[in-house]
């Protein structure tokens, strides 16, 4: 199985993402590793990615799927996933696939950005994000102002997941 935790920077994808793999003893990707450098220069110097730059990363991200789903690993893959064609790119396979949708209010997602280091993605983009961010209709939404713990906590629950 794969789960796709998609949400803008800041919501919180890579750290709910790695603790629900740690908690279900699965693997974890983070999709900004399959960016090109290129591309993570680009957002370095505030320049907003276009389609085209996503294109290479996108069909990277699914090659990356189908591998894990023909291997049957289970992976949980935090991925920004903004758009619904994104989306639709990614998804391989609906019985072996779930869409968590990280959402919260537009000023923490700003405090979060403004306080994390080492990253390429600056809180000057998050607006460029919430431009193009098509929310999904099918996906399980998770308020991203509880603690992490019960966050992964109620995506175990609502997934029927058991550690």
């Amino acid at each position: 199985m794969v789960i796709l935790v998609m949400g803008v920077s800041g919501s919180g994808k890579s750290t709910i993402g790695q603790l629900l793999a740690e908690s279900l003893q699965w693997q974890f990707y983070d999709a900004d590793d399959f960016h090109s450098p290129e591309s993570i220069a680009k957002m370095s110097k505030n320049i907003p990615l276009q389609d085209s730059d996503r294109m290479p990363w996108l069909m990277q991200l699914q090659k990356a799927i189908d591998h894990w789903l023909e291997t049957q690993n289970n992976v949980v893959l935090a991925c920004s996933a903004l758009k619904d064609s994104y989306r639709i790119m990614l998804w391989r396979d609906s019985q072996q696939m779930r869409l968590v949708y990280l959402k919260g209010p537009e000023k923490l997602i700003q405090q979060r950005l403004q306080s994390r280091y080492n990253h390429f993605m600056s809180a000057d983009l998050l607006d460029t994000q919430l431009d193009i961010l098509e929310e999904p209709k099918t996906a399980l939404y998770v308020d991203i102002s509880d603690s992490p713990l019960e966050i992964v906590a109620q995506i175990q629950t609502d997934l029927q997941l058991k550690p």
